[in-house]
Formats: C-alpha cells, structure tokens, sequence
C-alpha cells in the first residue's frame, strides 16, 4: 500500500506538471513548485515539511548553480558584443576553405556555445552561413545543419553553458569529468548529426540565403589566438583541477594541490575569465565601464529564467528524496532490471516531446534521476554519463512547442515540413547518438 501511495504521489506531481505547462501554459518554475507540492501533498507530508523541503531544495541547488550561470552568461555576452564569435567562424572558414566550410560550421557551432547562449550564439553566425551559400550556390542546409549541431550539442553536452551544469549539480558529478566525457561524445555526434546528415539533407531541400542587405561591423574583432585562449582558459582549469584531484599529475604537495583546487573551481575559473574578457575584449576594444556594465547586466536577463528553473528542479529532487518515492523508484527499476541510464535518457527525452524546453526537460529528469543514484556506487565517469544521458534526452525531437523550432526555420527561410525534416530530424539524431556513445563509455570504460 506504502510503495502504491508514493507511486500514485509521483505519477500525480508529473501530472500536474504537464497539465498547468502544456495546458494552461504557466511557467515552468511555478508548475515545478506546484508539482512538488503537490507530491508531498499526497506523500503525506506536512505543511512544514513541504516547505522545508521547498527550502532546502531550493537553496541547496542554487548556491553553485547561481554563481556559475551568472558568471557565465555575463562572459559570454562580453565575447558577444565584442564580435567574439564572428572571429572564430571567420577564421574557421578560412581555414578550412569553401569545400570543407561544413566542418568549419560544426567546430565554430561547438565552440561558440561554450560561453553564448545557444539561440544567441546561431543569430550571430546566420550572416556567416548566408554569405558562404552565396558564394557556393548550394543549399544553405549544407552550412546550416553543421553549425546547428555543433551549437545544440555543447549547449547540451558540456559546461560552463547552463544545462549540463544544472543537472550536474543536481545528481552529483564533477564538473571536470562532465567536460570530458560531454566532449568524448559530442565528436561522433556532431560528425553524424551535423556533417553526415547536413550533406544528405541538403541533397533534400534547396534553400537559398536571403536577399543581401547592407551592413556594418559593429567594432573590429578581436584576434582568434586570444578569443580561443580565453574561452578555453576556464576549461583548462576547471580540468587541471579534476585531474590533479585523482592523483594523476602526481603532485603531492599540499599548498599546490589547494591552489591548484582554488583557481580551478567553477566559480573562480569563470571569475579569471570574466577579468580576461572583459579587458581584452572590453577595455582593450574601446569599450566604456559603462557600456561593459550595461552588456554584463543585460546577459544576466536569460539567465535568471535558468536559475530560477533549475533551482525549482532541485525542489522537486528534494520532495522525492524526503518522501521516499526516490528509493522506491530505484527499487523498483533495479528489481525490473532497467538501467538507469535507460531511464534518464527516457525520462529527459519524454518531458522534451510533451513539453518541449530542453531546459526543463534536463531539470525535471535530473530531478527523477538523482534520488534512484542515493545509494547507487558509481564513479566520478558514471556519473558524468549520467548527465550526459539525461542531455542527449533533452535534446531529442524539438517541434512546435520548442522555441528553437520556430527560430530555425525562421531564420533559414524554411516551411514547418522543411524544419521537421532537417531541424528536428537533427536534433533526433543528435540525442540517438549521443545515448549510444555514452552508453559505450559508461558500460566499457
């Protein structure tokens, strides 16, 4: 009766969810609120301690998540302003050359998305992917599937962007070991998702650029060795740190090992970065502290909705923890014999079908999943594919209840057919082979 009540409990927050999300379109961190209510409702708990649970929930979550997702957002809407991204996709396609402008598109998707908003980051570099189909004739399928995919995958797969650090968070894993495994799969991903599927695509469907309009630079770009370096340097540290932390550099010395744990923490490696940025890309570049003030408060704006959110994800984590339904439901799974990396890709990929912000959908299967690892034994690399997993879900079959569907084929001039069969597909792709590749890594390595 026990097991069937907390059962019922969790099926009817879940409800509840959907229902005042899709039906009666509130926002998500008000229906995430009101679902773990509602489960400690019909758990049995008291008004205390459903708001004690909310409390601790909350609080719990949001003291890294916060920091993190500010610090980030405010450095990449520095690189932003300053023509950062431009830089890279410029210097990528020079590179690389017309014929193989596809791989340009993926790594310049792959790296920009590191420090810039996904939607933010593909409004940058439309121009980009404009100029190369009219250069070539081809359709701009062709350039654009590849810098989707590279956008989408480390929006997903690898912090400092908000999701993976979100539900990082949330079960448990180590950052450093997030970066890693988030890039060991998004490779064959992105090669997949984005060139071999952007090449057949746009075999498909011709689509042409828009009709060129005049424009101007906003300021001088920066120079690509120090874009790179310094979107790379909170990375280096964040995994300078995790390794030292293994014993693997064989440093023994303790003074070093705390600096080494000092400056490689997610907060002070985005603080470093953020000081970087802002002199070489603000300071030097002739901006005012005033127009620096104004880019990193205006950053700030999309990352509120992100903290809040994940924060009522780690809400909902707590109610299942504290009623027991987490334990009851990692029971159950392991009695059935399913694996909860299973159940972590399923859980994220349903919630983005029903309801369609891949956001959400992390955070809600974070918080479904992170009760059922309690008591589970699992490394540092297990968890990290946790993650992943519950990423690759998320990211799966975006539609026209996800946001992203509507910039796309907006942007690249597309019907709705069109972006079902290019876009979604892609993102499809995406979250297939991005489980297959981490399951690999979880089982075998």
């Amino acid at each position: 009766m026990i097991e069937t009540h907390l059962l019922f409990a969790v099926l009817g927050g879940i409800a509840v969810l959907l229902f005042l999300i899709l039906k009666l379109r509130i926002n998500a961190f008000i229906a995430l609120l009101i679902g773990s209510i509602t489960v400690g409702l019909i758990a049995g708990l008291d008004a205390n301690q459903i708001i004690k649970t909310v409390q601790d929930g909350m609080g719990s979550t949001l003291g890294f998540v916060a920091t993190v997702v500010g610090l980030g957002a405010m450095f990449g809407g520095i690189l932003e302003a300053s023509g950062g991204a431009k830089t890279i996709a410029d210097f990528m396609v020079s590179k690389f050359g017309l014929k193989k402008a596809p791989s340009a598109m993926v790594i310049s998707g792959f790296l920009i998305a590191i420090p810039v908003f996904f939607d933010v980051a593909f409004i940058i570099l439309v121009p980009m992917i404009y100029a190369l189909q009219r250069k070539t004739g081809k359709s701009l399928l062709l350039y654009a599937i590849p810098l989707l995919a590279g956008l989408a995958i480390t929006h997903a797969f690898i912090p400092p962007t908000p999701g993976p650090i979100a539900v990082a968070d949330i079960v448990g894993a180590d950052l450093g070991w997030v970066i890693l495994v988030g890039f060991l799969t998004g490779i064959p991903t992105a090669l997949i998702a984005g060139l071999l599927f952007g090449r057949y695509i746009s075999k498909k469907i011709f689509v042409e650029a828009p009709k060129l309009v005049d424009s101007v630079e906003p300021t001088i770009l920066p120079p690509i060795g120090q874009t790179l370096l310094i979107i790379a340097f909170p990375i280096i540290l964040i995994l300078l740190n995790t390794i030292a932390s293994t014993g693997a550099l064989g440093i023994t010395n303790k003074t070093v090992l705390n600096g080494i744990a000092l400056v490689g923490h997610p907060f002070s490696a985005l603080i470093i970065a953020n000081i970087l940025a802002w002199y070489f890309f603000g300071i030097r570049k002739g901006f005012t502290k005033q127009q620096l003030f104004d880019i990193t408060s205006k950053s700030l704006a999309p990352a509120g909705t992100i903290i809040l959110l994940t924060g009522a994800g780690g809400v909902f984590k707590q109610v299942l923890t504290n009623t027991g339904a987490g334990e009851l439901l990692a029971t159950s799974l392991s009695n059935a014999g399913f694996p909860v990396l299973a159940f972590a890709f399923i859980s994220a990929a349903i919630v983005r079908i029903v309801q369609g912000s891949s956001t959400v959908a992390m955070i809600t299967a974070a918080g479904l999943v992170s009760p059922l690892l309690i008591n589970a034994v699992l490394s540092p690399v297990e968890l990290a594919c946790m993650v992943i997993a519950i990423a690759s879900g998320a990211s799966i079959f975006s539609h026209v209840n996800d946001s992203g569907f509507w910039l796309v084929g907006q942007y690249l001039g597309i019907t709705e057919k069109q972006t079902f069969k290019s876009w979604t597909m892609m993102t499809t792709i995406l979250a297939f082979v991005g489980i297959f590749t981490v399951s690999i890594l979880y089982f075998f390595v």
